[in-house]
């Protein structure tokens, strides 16, 4: 069990990765459905920018390299403290991300009847639950 929520995991936030490199160089695709938007406005709650995006996108790729060389599927000279100390971060990010702000994302937003609020209800917070569970479960 352990092998496959890690190579899920592992796997999902690549193509995360990659999506973030897309729109950072000016892919349009999705956008629309992954951005809060403002309670009653069809406006962007805020705009990302590029170094952001491409910044969000590197840290989740150090989050994969995180989860293999915690699972044991990757060796690093990084010390296992270190490695471990990354897991326990990286598991209570994605948990408060699941959680949200009570505003615009998490499973007690309360703008609700958006197209990402939809989608994160459904797609991003359940997710980001999967991968905080991927990112405890490592630790023991």
């Amino acid at each position: 069990m352990k092998f496959v929520m890690t190579l899920s995991t592992v796997s999902l936030l690549g193509l995360i990765s990659i999506l973030h490199i897309y729109w950072a160089y000016g892919g349009r695709w999705g956008v629309g459905a992954v951005i809060p938007s403002k309670a009653g406005e069809n406006k962007p709650a805020f705009v990302p920018h590029k170094i952001g995006t491409l910044a969000v996108a590197t840290l989740m790729l150090i989050v994969c390299f995180i989860l293999l060389v915690q699972g044991g599927y990757l060796h690093s000279v990084i010390p296992a403290t270190l490695i471990r100390g990354g897991c326990i971060v990286c598991a209570a990010v994605f948990f408060l991300r699941a959680i949200g702000d009570f505003t615009h994302i998490g499973f007690f937003k309360k703008v609700k009847h958006t197209v990402f609020a939809r989608n994160d209800t459904w797609l991003y917070s359940p997710l980001c639950l999967y991968f905080g569970l991927t990112c405890t479960i490592l630790l023991f």
